[in-house]
Parts: structure tokens; sequence; C-alpha cells
């Protein structure tokens, strides 16, 4: 008995050593046994390019993530009004005048996938600008009657890219291009799935243009009136009714786009990384909750980015996100640094455990933050990263299909005409009849980081007064 009693006291005091020099450790276990396997991803971003598109620095980068037991990676592929992979449906729209490719004149995606599913590692490639486009790209230049404005007729908002503008979500032109980009993706690449975030929306102060207004007035009128229903004044950007005509419009487009990604890749995954929920619908038309439910959205990042626990932890328990983990993979993307605002490690190790405590996944936006331009040793970084996934989490690879085509060709939603209207070709630019050879595109500039302002697709920082005062009228 005394044996038995020494060796009880013998493992308690082993237990008890290990709890205190290693509680980050056994606090990070997995808690979703019996589940899907949580999600624990990194965003791959424009600043990330200077080491996706040298082959060497990919390789050890992924193996690196593969190391420290990530599991999913977004890589962009839709920023600034052009492609970041050989996109014949942008290019030969005229809307980029150059291939983009790796230094060793490689496919990046694909390379990228490749060397990511060696490793165990899905690829969802990220629609970042959605149906935002800076208003002095080729696609905004060439197609200017796309562009959606503001009830003063401006057409341009602020976000941490500068000046934006606004693609017409309602235009049939609009919907066709993203979907047939989409597409080509799904087509040219065994990528996992597809990615879009809270730039698959629209400001509610858009929506003014005069082929918006003519839909919104032809499908609210009345039965038997002759009288237009935007006779006397356009509504409020806030008015509710103008505000859910817009947001099921959006919803009705990305139930089209889910089941023709599905028609081309069955079983790839279609993620969205959206807002909080009322900022999300009050004032980016983008009712992702409905998104959910109508089974559009398999998997949800909610983007959460707080410079600390206390602003931070009353988001993971909305009713809207328990909701959704219910029902599909849910995940909280975290922001792990800016070139100009790091964030320390032992935040992201709080944020990330809070999280992991209530059954919630992570993406981490981004990747050249989280050990390279932290403002934190590498090695320290890289160690905290570790405390935190200690054992593998594999995701199930969904997307399964026919042979890959290479290229894939363009493809339209349904009910939607097959062919893109004509362009007019902008003097000095790439187009039909002024066709100029494909050229490797120079690095990216890194993201503008503005004080204030949001990350290119971050949500905002804690709400100011002004802010919750929007929120309130909305």
């Amino acid at each position: 008995m005394g044996r038995q009693l020494w060796v009880l006291l013998l493992l308690a005091t082993l237990g008890l050593v290990l709890l205190l020099h290693f509680p980050a450790r056994l606090a990070a276990q997995p808690s979703t046994a019996g589940g899907p396997t949580e999600i624990r991803g990194v965003w791959i971003t424009a600043n990330d390019m200077g080491v996706m598109r040298d082959r060497e620095r990919m390789r050890q980068t992924v193996a690196q993530l593969a190391e420290l037991n990530f599991n999913t990676l977004y890589p962009v592929v839709w920023n600034s009004g052009f492609a970041y992979y050989p996109s014949r449906v942008s290019e030969d729209r005229g809307l980029q005048t150059f291939t983009y490719r790796g230094l060793q004149g490689q496919d990046i995606l694909a390379e990228l996938i490749e060397t990511a599913h060696s490793h165990g590692l899905l690829v969802v490639p990220w629609f970042e600008f959605g149906f935002m486009t800076p208003p002095d790209s080729l696609l905004a230049r060439r197609h200017p009657g796309w562009l959606t404005r503001t009830q003063d007729g401006g057409l341009t908002s602020i976000s941490a890219a500068g000046k934006v503008s606004w693609l017409n979500p309602f235009r049939p032109e609009v919907q066709e291009l993203i979907t047939d980009l989409v597409l080509e993706i799904m087509g040219q690449y065994d990528a996992d799935g597809i990615q879009f975030d809270d730039h698959m929306s629209l400001p509610r102060d858009f929506g003014y243009d005069p082929f918006t207004l003519a839909l919104y007035e032809k499908e609210t009128r009345k039965p038997n009136s002759k009288a237009p229903s935007t006779a006397s004044a356009p509504p409020t950007p806030q008015d509710p009714a103008w505000l859910k005509w817009r947001a099921d419009k959006i919803t009705a487009f990305m139930g089209q786009l889910r089941k023709a990604v599905e028609a081309r890749r069955p079983g790839a995954i279609f993620s969205v990384s959206p807002n909080y929920y009322d900022f999300a619908y009050k004032l980016q038309l983008q009712d992702w909750l409905t998104w959910v439910r109508r089974d559009i959205a398999d998997e949800i990042l909610i983007q959460i980015y707080r410079p600390d626990v206390e602003s931070f932890l009353p988001h993971l328990s909305r009713v809207e996100v328990q909701e959704t983990l219910q029902k599909i993979p849910t995940g909280i993307g975290i922001m792990s640094g800016q070139r100009t605002r790091p964030a320390p490690m032992d935040l992201i190790q709080s944020q990330v455990l809070a999280a992991r405590e209530r059954q919630l996944g992570v993406a981490f936006f981004y990747l050249e933050s989280l050990w390279e331009q932290s403002g934190e040793p590498r090695e320290a970084r890289l160690e905290g990263l570790r405390q935190l996934f200690p054992t593998p989490a594999p995701r199930q690879r969904r997307a399964r299909s026919s042979p890959l085509s290479q290229p894939a060709a363009p493809a339209s939603l349904p009910n939607q005409p097959g062919t893109p209207p004509p362009v007019t070709p902008v003097p000095g630019t790439a187009g039909p009849g002024n066709a100029l050879p494909a050229r490797p595109l120079p690095l990216p500039p890194p993201l503008p980081s503005l004080p204030g302002a949001f990350a290119p697709h971050a949500a905002p920082p804690q709400p100011t007064a002004a802010f919750s005062a929007v929120l309130q009228e909305a």
C-alpha cells in the first residue's frame, strides 16, 4: 500500500511540474474531438509575394508552417483589379497587361498548391478585393459603367488601400466576371476551395447609380402603380427596405456562385471571411448569416482584429457565432501584426486560446507578421506558435473532380449571357486589337498602414463613440 501511495505521489508531482513549465502547450490541445478538424490557417497577402514568388523561399515557408502544425493556406488571387496567377479571363478581357508569375517564371499558385499538399496542408485561394477595385485600375477605366455610386454621385470610398471604387454587384456583367474568374481557378488548379471576405459586399452608401435605382424601382413598385417609387427622392442609405433589397441581391448572387463552384468542383470548400454580423449587414450589406442558413457557406472565419483581449472576447459569444459553429467549421480571424503595428506573441496566444476554448478555429492575418516582420525575435515567435499547436490537426481534403483542364474556359452564371460585352481599348494598354506581350509583374508595393484605417481585409478596430452612433442609427 505504501509503495502504491509513493507512486501516486510521484505521478502527481510530475504532472504539477509539467503544468508549471508548459501551461500554454497543455492548454492548447485541440478540443474538437468527434467534430470537424479545427481550422489553423494563415492568409498570404500581397506583402507576402516577396516570399511566394521565390520558389525556394516558398518551399521553406510552407515546410515551416507544416512543422508548426498549421493546416490551411489562404493565398490572395484577386487584388487591385487583377489576378495573382496566369489568368486567361483577366488578360483576354484586357484587364491586365502582364502575366503574374514567380521569379523563376513559375505559376506561383500551382507550385504553392503542389507544395502545400505534399505537406498535408489545404489551399483555399482568396478573392481579397471582391467587388472592390482601385479607381485607376484597368478594370475601372475600361468599364466605368460597371462602377456604382454614392447618393451625391461619388465613385470612391476610403480604405487602407487608399481610395477604392466598387463594382456594381447587381450588374450581370460584374457577376459574370467574378464567376468566370472563380471557375477559372476551380478548373485550372487543384485548389481545395475558394474564399471571399468582407469585400464581397457593398458599403451601404453605394447603389445610387441609374442601373441600380431603376432596378429597385421596377422590383418594388406597387402593383398597378404607374408612379415610379423613387420619383420623389431615393431612399437613404440606412433605409431598412433599401438595405435589405441590396443585401438580398448579393445573397442571391452568392447562392448562384456557390452552385457554379459545386458544379465545377464537387466538394470544394466555399469559404467566407466576413466582419462581425452587425457591422457586416448594417454597413456592408453582407448578410452572411443567411448564407450559412441557406447552405451557401461551408466555412466561416470571422474577422475580429482587436488590440487587446477585453475587446476581443465579447465577439466570441455572439449568438450568430454559436449558431454558425453548430453547423459548419467556424473560426476567428486574428491579427498577427502589421509592419507598423506589430502584435506581441502573448496577445496572440491569449486570443487564440480564448477562441479554441470555445471550439473555434483560427486564421492569422497575415503570413509575414507571424515570425518575420513581428517586432520580436524570430525564434521566440516560432516557439510561441509551437506552443499554440503542439500536435498535428490535418484537415481532410474535400475537393474531388475530373482531371483539371489547362486552362479552363470561362463559364458564366446560369441565365446570363455567355459572351462578355465588347470592351473599348484604353490607349497604351493591352486588349483586343492592341495586345501587348505578357511580362512578369514586379514586386507589389507594401500594403499601406493608415492610422485608424482598416487593413485590406480587416474588420475595424474597437468602435469609437462616433462609429457606435452609426451602428445604432443603422
